[in-house]
Parts: C-alpha cells; sequence; structure tokens
C-alpha cells in the first residue's frame, strides 16, 4: 500500500524501454494502431510498482474501487517499427476528486523522435455500484505525490504533441 513521506520527492514521470514485437505489427511492419495500447498499460503497469511501491490492485481491494476508461485520445506522430527499441514514459498529468487524465507517450530508444501520444481520462467508481466516488486516503495521497497537475483544460491534444516534440528537440 501507498505511504506517503512528506520528506520524499516522488518522481512524476515513468519510463520503460521496450523492443516492437514481429507478432505486435502490421504487414507494413509498423506496431498495429490498436498494439499502442497494450503497450502504454503494460510499461506504466511494470513501472508505478518499482517507483512507488504499490501495486494498484491493492488500492482496489482496500478502497473497493477502480479507475475505468471513458475516454481516449491518441495522436501517432511516427511509426514505431518492428524490432525497434522505444522509450515509453506515463505520467498522471491532472487529476480532480474524482477523475484523473494519464499521459503516455514513446519516443525512440535515445529521445530524439517523438512516436505517439496517448491521453487517458478516467473516473473513479465503486466496484460494487460503479458509481462515481471521491478519491480518498492513500489514493488521494498517491496523486498528490506523483500528479504533475498540468492545466490541461485549455490545451489539445495536438497542443501536447507540439510541446512534447519541442521539449525533444531541446534534449537533442
Amino acid at each position: 500500500m501507498f505511504e506517503y513521506n512528506p520528506d520524499k520527492h516522488y518522481p512524476t514521470e515513468t519510463e520503460s524501454r521496450v523492443v516492437i514485437r514481429f507478432q505486435d505489427c502490421d504487414p507494413l511492419r509498423h506496431l498495429n494502431n490498436a498494439k499502442y495500447f497494450d503497450y502504454f498499460f503494460n510499461a506504466r503497469e511494470d513501472q508505478v510498482p518499482k517507483l512507488y511501491g504499490l501495486e494498484i490492485i491493492d488500492l482496489i481491494k482496500t478502497y473497493k474501487a477502480a479507475w475505468v476508461v471513458y475516454n481516449h485520445n491518441i495522436s501517432y506522430v511516427k511509426p514505431a517499427m518492428v524490432g525497434e527499441w522505444v522509450r515509453i514514459m506515463s505520467r498522471i498529468l491532472w487529476h480532480n476528486h474524482n477523475t484523473i487524465v494519464v499521459e503516455y507517450y514513446m519516443t525512440d530508444d535515445s529521445k530524439t523522435q517523438l512516436k505517439t501520444v496517448l491521453w487517458s481520462t478516467m473516473r473513479y467508481v465503486t466496484l460494487a455500484e460503479g458509481k462515481s466516488t471521491d478519491h480518498s486516503g492513500a489514493v488521494e495521497d498517491f496523486l498528490k505525490a506523483t500528479s504533475g497537475n498540468l492545466d490541461i483544460s485549455q490545451m489539445s491534444i495536438k497542443d501536447r504533441v507540439k510541446e512534447l516534440k519541442e521539449h525533444i528537440e531541446k534534449g537533442k
């Protein structure tokens, strides 16, 4: 279970290095559009326990609530190719009392080329009734400790792609 320590710095971004598998690609050797979701979700699922000491299933069991996706917004910038090593970053971009937006993005291995950006918007709901509920306890602590809380109210994914591309260009 996540235990917030005010003296500890919590990174707001996770990062994984993965190879694009042949079985996940189309005949043009591009990663299949639907497979980006698997790569993104698997990378985050692997990294959250390592960085924060938290298994999400523990929060679900304790609070009898979970996040359910109600919107995905994805922008395919450059294709990921079979056999290519890529970097996958994720972060909680924004949250309020019952909703989170998780951002995932993929770059080439050297982090010089943006490939894809995904925003997943999720509502926190009770397991029994499936009704919206507020974040509380360790869930709220986790979100406060790890979220960037970027103001995305006036930002589109197109704006974010441009911003990430500029950030990557500066990193060269």
